[in-house]
Formats: C-alpha cells, structure tokens, sequence
C-alpha cells in the first residue's frame, strides 16, 4: 500500500446469533469483559449496544405477553367511519322506540 492510499478497514456486520453468544458470554457470572470483546474484536461501546437491544426486546416479549393484556388492534379509517355510521344509526333507533314506548306506556296507563 502506498502512502496515497489510506488504510480503509470495514466494519463487520454481526449476525443476530453472533450478537446474542457475545450478550449471553458477558453475562456470565465472573466473566472476563476485555477478553471476551478482544476475542470477537469489539468494542465496550459496541457490546453497550448489543446489551440494550437486547434488554429492551426482553422488556417488549415481557410486556406482550402479560396475562390478561389485549393486544392492540388497529382499524382502518373506513371501517371507522362505517362504525361510527352504524352507531349512530341505532341511537337514532333508539330515540324512535322510546318515544314508541312511551307513546304506548300512556295509552296503556289511560285505559
């Protein structure tokens, strides 16, 4: 290599499985932390990043699997719409029957 040409060094991209032997290695109790990054030629703040992931995706399966907690169900802005047409429909039925019934409650009270 010339002096023209600086050195590049690419970054190595980790697979979920690699990322996840280099959390649980340095989970382990007496752990020696600079060697287990040497071995995978990473660095400390590298492995802060790979211990967030993964904290945080163990908080989100926690949470998503809680008994008794529904899960959030999204609906389109038309079958919205159609909801709340509905809805109003069957109030405005609603209103006509109790004026019914009470049309018919008075009848029924007079005779």
């Amino acid at each position: 290599m010339d002096e023209q040409t600086p050195a590049v060094t690419k970054r190595k991209r980790r697979t979920v499985d690699e990322k996840w032997q280099i959390y649980t290695e340095c989970q382990v109790p007496g752990a020696k932390i600079g060697e287990i990054l040497r071995a995978h030629g990473i660095y400390a703040t590298e492995l802060q990043t790979i211990r967030r992931t993964c904290e945080a995706g163990a908080r989100e399966a926690l949470l998503a699997s809680r008994p008794g907690r529904k899960k959030v169900v999204t609906v389109t802005k038309e079958a919205h719409d159609k909801l709340r047409q509905e809805m109003a429909d069957k109030e405005h039925a609603m209103a006509e029957l109790m004026v019914m019934f009470t049309a018919l409650k008075k009848k029924v009270n007079l005779e």
